[in-house]
């Protein structure tokens, strides 16, 4: 098949470069830049541990002034590649709950019932978790934690940038109807490819393509702009949007 891949770098290159060893031809047209919010106010804790829910926020707060201390710390991440980032930002005790951000609340507030304000619990400490987070958040992962008594310090550590316009191959590619599908990893990476298709005058034929989505959420923006050749991944990780390209 011939693909576009359309998340930042060096996520975009990795992706293409599995789609490749499957003998896909692909494009690479991040939509999204992500940069690291140096001056990220960590606060002065005292901090009982570190959540992710994305591989950004490992590779954010691998130059902050702060990173000694916070690596010290338990860390939770959302998936497999987060918890890869986190362990190659030095992190030595990194817990993956293979999911979504629900999964990783239920994984925190299950590895730490003493959150729950017990006399010895971090709670009665003042001690919280510490959320790095993107300056865009889908899920509101602190009011998730506090239903469970879990205090949470959420702290945007990087943001994401979209693209004002589609690459000169991106776009020739769409126009000449060159592609077989798009991959989309993030809602706003998804909202990104509907306004860059608008804009370079070639939307009906963009939203006609089959698109394969990390998540129903991700897939959201792409259905309201009339895509129906939509298809959903079962898990929201790459193996699995990988496999789903083959069984489509």
């Amino acid at each position: 098949m011939r693909l576009l891949v359309t998340r930042p770098e060096p996520d975009g290159a990795r992706t293409a470069a599995a789609l490749r060893a499957r003998g896909h031809e692909v494009t690479v047209a991040p939509l999204l830049r992500v940069a690291a919010i140096a001056d990220a106010d960590l606060g002065a804790g005292p901090h009982a541990g570190v959540i992710i829910t994305s591989a950004n926020a490992a590779r954010a707060i691998a130059s902050h002034p702060r990173r000694a201390e916070l690596v010290k710390l338990p860390l939770f991440a959302v998936g497999r590649r987060s918890a890869e980032a986190a362990r190659a930002a030095g992190f030595g005790e990194v817990t993956s709950a293979d999911g979504d951000a629900r999964d990783l609340v239920r994984l925190v507030a299950g590895r730490i019932p003493d959150f729950a304000g017990a006399q010895s619990g971090l709670r009665a400490t003042g001690a919280s978790l510490l959320y790095l987070a993107g300056e865009d958040r889908a899920v509101d992962l602190a009011a998730e934690l506090a239903a469970h008594n879990v205090p949470v310090r959420t702290v945007a550590v990087y943001r994401t940038v979209k693209a004002a316009a589609f690459s000169p191959p991106a776009r020739a590619a769409l126009a000449a109807g060159q592609l077989d599908g798009v991959l989309h990893f993030s809602r706003r990476s998804a909202e990104a490819f509907v306004d860059c298709a608008r804009l370079a005058g070639v939307l009906d034929r963009a939203l006609a393509l089959p698109h394969y989505c990390l998540s129903s959420p991700v897939a959201e923006p792409l259905a309201a702009a009339g895509a129906t050749r939509i298809h959903v991944s079962p898990r929201p990780d790459e193996p699995a949007l990988l496999e789903l390209l083959r069984s489509s």
